[in-house]
């Protein structure tokens, strides 16, 4: 597995479809201390996944939890994503995403925001409105 970038683009986003593979990307995230991000396919959609508890010693500021929590309930609103995707304090998920390349968007966005890069997260809600 190659070490993630941080913020990690789209094509770098781990496919963690599957128990062995969700518990790899993570393990891989808590050792190189990076905010954890995959995607994982269940059926025909996928889930975005975006975890800050694995990087203990990066600091996310208030505006970029409020705009991914913006970001989340603006997919919500358009049904774009299930509306049990939360966006949290150290945790972020997506449910229902419709596609793989959809799903990597969304997740290199959330990661770049949780890295202070809030332009990507705000362009790919465009997408959805």
């Amino acid at each position: 597995m190659q070490p993630l970038s941080a913020p990690c683009p789209a094509v770098m986003i781990p496919d963690a479809t599957g128990s062995n593979a969700f518990s790899a990307a993570y393990k891989q995230a808590k050792q190189q201390r990076v905010v954890f991000v995959a995607v994982e396919r269940h059926g025909p959609r996928w889930t975005v996944k975006a975890d800050a508890i694995t990087a203990p010693q990066h600091f996310v500021d208030d505006s970029a939890y409020d705009a991914i929590r913006s970001a989340v309930n603006q997919l919500i609103r358009t049904r774009e994503i299930r509306p049990d995707s939360s966006a949290g304090a150290a945790y972020c998920v997506l449910y229902d995403v419709t596609g793989e390349e959809r799903a990597r968007e969304l997740a290199a966005a959330v990661h770049g925001a949780l890295y202070g890069d809030l332009e990507p997260l705000a362009r790919a809600v465009r997408k959805a409105s």
